[in-house]
């Protein structure tokens, strides 16, 4: 375990297993499954969808496998950027660290656009600058909230978590038990396998968040353990739930590519009225709950490019365990981003951003395990190289124009890195 940063005392580490299984299992169910199945169907029709999610989980779970073997090694805050730290240097280190933060940034900021376009019209704020305003005013009482301290936190996401996957859970059930409807199944078409990666791309966006339970690695009680658990176990239960959704949705949603609220609809019919209001209650507890998580955590990718040789002392300096300079400007950030871009756009870079964050995930073990250092040696090169190509499927979908910003923002993190060094060094 790396001892760079002085760790809590066991009985004073507020995240348990379960409160780790709790953030990554929120970190992923979010806003991305109660509108990706219409997405997937415009473009893998019918129960052929669900190879998009199967496939996605199989390009991510050498990823999660990557993650677990690292978190599990280092008793530090900050995720990719202290792996990469210990596999690179500090230098090339930053460049990763800082697309990490950037690519939860993207994630955060397509959270609470999702939270406040489905919200905030339920709520009286209809026009697309009410939305905005609205956003804005969650981020920011989500940013107090996570300001009060990191056990208050721990206990609000877990809680929120296991309330919201109650109408999932339900819609699953009911669902399953009232079987297929026929005129609401696609009709039989040829799955165009070309675009099946696209939807895999896509179904990243919803299956991304277990990434994110090593990141408070200092707070973790048994870390070694419980944030392999909880890694792969929010992945595996996240799996399972979405495949069993997404058949659900084609059994019972006609015309389910053009559904602007698949999940919704899928219980309004199975279900009747209240099945579907429980469902869209639950949409909006479930955005609220991962940008309460991705709040809490986005601004710890941040503090870990703090110190002298990073972005100064203010980005890491906690109080009461919490980055509190770093969440003001993380929180600040995403509501600019709210303003700048669309819901799909977000969602788009969120998916290509992530996929980066795993690449430097994956470098970092092959390059510790081909110097067997902490314990890795040549078996988790195959691991790493597994992972690689499952990602390079994913990339094969994206966009130029998405690839493109994924890859300026690194830019933008080095001249900001540079100029604070500078800044530093004339004091």
């Amino acid at each position: 375990m790396s001892a760079a940063a002085p760790a809590e005392a066991p009985a004073a580490r507020p995240l348990g297993s379960g409160s780790l299984l709790a953030l990554g299992l929120n970190g992923i169910v979010g806003v991305g499954i109660f509108f990706v199945p219409a997405g997937v169907a415009g473009l893998v029709p019918g129960r052929a969808g669900a190879l998009a999610y199967l496939g996605a989980a199989a390009c991510l779970v050498p990823v999660a496998v990557a993650v677990a073997l690292l978190g599990r090694r280092f008793d530090e805050d900050g995720g990719p950027y202290v792996w990469a730290r210990a596999a690179f240097g500090p230098r090339i280190a930053f460049a990763f660290g800082w697309l990490t933060w950037v690519s939860a940034l993207f994630s955060t900021t397509a959270v609470v656009t999702g939270l406040a376009t489905h919200l905030g019209p339920s709520l009286g704020f209809e026009s697309g600058g009410a939305r905005l305003a609205f956003g804005a005013a969650c981020v920011t009482a989500l940013a107090l909230t996570v300001a009060a301290g990191l056990r208050p936190s721990a206990i609000v996401w877990s809680t929120v978590t296991w309330i919201k996957l109650a109408p999932l859970g339900a819609l699953l059930a009911v669902g399953a038990a009232a079987g297929a409807d026929r005129g609401a199944v696609a009709a039989p078409a040829a799955v165009e396998l070309v675009r099946l990666p696209r939807a895999m791309l896509l179904v990243t966006f919803a299956l991304q968040g277990f990434e994110i339970v090593p990141v408070p690695a200092r707070h973790a009680r048994a870390g070694a353990r419980s944030i392999p658990l909880a890694t792969l176990g929010s992945l595996g239960i996240a799996v399972a739930l979405y495949v069993g959704l997404h058949l659900v949705c084609v059994d019972h949603v006609p015309a389910l590519a053009a559904s602007g609220a698949p999940l919704a609809a899928a219980a309004h019919e199975v279900g009747g009225a209240w099945l579907g209001a429980v469902v869209r209650v639950g949409t909006n507890l479930s955005a609220l709950g991962i940008a309460l998580g991705m709040v809490a955590m986005t601004p710890r990718y941040l503090a870990a490019l703090g110190g002298p040789q990073g972005l100064g002392e203010w980005a890491s300096r906690e109080r009461r365990g919490v980055p509190v300079g770093a969440v003001a400007v993380t929180a600040a950030i995403v509501i600019g981003l709210s303003f700048a871009g669309s819901l799909s756009e977000l969602f788009a870079l969120s998916s290509v951003a992530v996929v980066a964050q795993y690449a430097v995930t994956l470098a970092a073990l092959a390059a510790l395990g081909a110097r067997r250092a902490l314990g890795l040696g040549p078996a988790h090169l195959a691991v790493a190289a597994l992972g690689v190509a499952a990602l390079l499927l994913l990339v094969s979908a994206a966009s130029s124009r998405e690839a493109l910003v994924a890859g300026g923002v690194v830019v933008v993190g080095w001249v900001a890195r540079t100029a604070a060094r500078r800044a530093s060094a004339g004091r």
